[in-house]
């Protein structure tokens, strides 16, 4: 009787994989047929490479395919989308993109080689997280109040730090001053966040607003002290720091600025590879452990559809445009 059951089993396994072939278009291959290139657009050790480095033995498993991860840092995300974007439309590559090369790009540069939703195919996003606005230690306000009462009171006195020309970090503050009347100097650093924050702490600059799991360390040690985060909702790692909304500030109701990213490839490729990329992804996002990775480097897993991403990308374009054209920001 076991060995009937047996023999049952395997015609069962068998008769779906038959199914299975048949489904195929005439000479199409299994997906995936090969390695997947992840191409991320960050450095290695960075917030982008914390998620794909999360993920990937989870989307190997899956899909049965080894994940490569390969980091293209520079222009802003712009080089490692620019890549995705002229590459086959195989879905064996595949971008780990940011708000930075998909929502900012088209308004920073002026002869960007890739329109972000005509040369790529949103599949899923992955994570967002806000900034954390901060003072230095010193400087003479605690809340969001009091950050607009100081600058108010000394106009041009005070200068933020940003992670660089046209980043999250640069907008969300040019966004701030631009809701409240407030003035402050920008002064952009390259390099990560690290040259920014020593700015702060050696008092060459007052206040930054950038992810705050790059901040939390100098909070720590009391060299800087949080001001407001710029989620819709609290931070879950800083549970204590009101959102800039909660101030109560009339022209800061409904504020809201994040770094999200997500998972894209080349725009031709075809419908059912990106359903397929997009459940894995999905899958990877559920997983117990990659979730707990993601929520101990104070990433929140998103997940979704690809309408869903396209439509944040679409939105947030639309949101940054007139922020970035009153900033003056450009990158060429």
């Amino acid at each position: 009787m076991k060995r009937l059951h047996r023999v049952l089993l395997r015609l069962l396994a068998l008769s779906c994989s038959v199914l299975a072939l048949l489904a195929l278009p005439a000479g199409a291959e299994p997906f995936p047929a090969k390695p997947i290139r992840w191409i991320v657009a960050g450095p290695a050790g960075g917030s982008l490479d914390v998620i794909a480095r999360s993920m990937q033995e989870v989307l190997r498993a899956d899909l049965r395919q080894p994940i490569i991860i390969d980091n293209r840092a520079g222009a802003g995300g712009t080089i490692a989308a620019n890549e995705v974007a002229k590459s086959a439309p195989d879905g064996h590559t595949w971008l780990l993109g940011f708000n930075g090369p998909l929502a900012f790009a088209p308004h920073l540069y002026r002869n960007l080689p890739y329109l972000p939703l005509r040369d790529l195919a949103p599949v899923a996003m992955t994570t967002a997280q806000p900034n954390l606005i901060a003072g230095g230690s010193t400087f003479p306000a605690g809340n969001v109040r009091e950050l607009i009462d100081v600058l108010r009171a000394g106009p041009g006195k005070y200068a933020y730090a940003s992670v660089g020309n046209g980043s999250s970090s640069h907008l969300t503050m040019e966004h701030f001053k631009a809701l409240t009347g407030t003035t402050l100097l920008h002064v952009p650093f390259n390099g990560g966040g690290l040259p920014a924050i020593q700015a702060l702490v050696s008092g060459d600059a007052h206040i930054i607003a950038t992810v705050p799991t790059t901040l939390m360390p100098q909070i720590a040690a009391g060299r800087m002290k949080p001001i407001a985060v710029t989620g819709a909702t609290r931070y879950a790692l800083l549970p204590d720091v009101p959102t800039v909304a909660e101030s109560g500030i009339r022209e800061l109701r409904g504020f809201e600025a994040s770094a999200w990213n997500g998972v894209l490839v080349t725009a031709a490729t075809p419908r059912a590879m990106i359903e397929r990329i997009n459940r894995a992804v999905n899958a990877a996002l559920t997983d117990p452990q990659v979730r707990s990775r993601l929520k101990a480097a104070g990433l929140e897993p998103v997940g979704g559809t690809p309408e869903q991403f396209r439509q944040r990308i679409t939105d947030e374009s639309a949101k940054w445009a007139p922020v970035i054209r009153s900033s003056g920001a450009r990158l060429d």
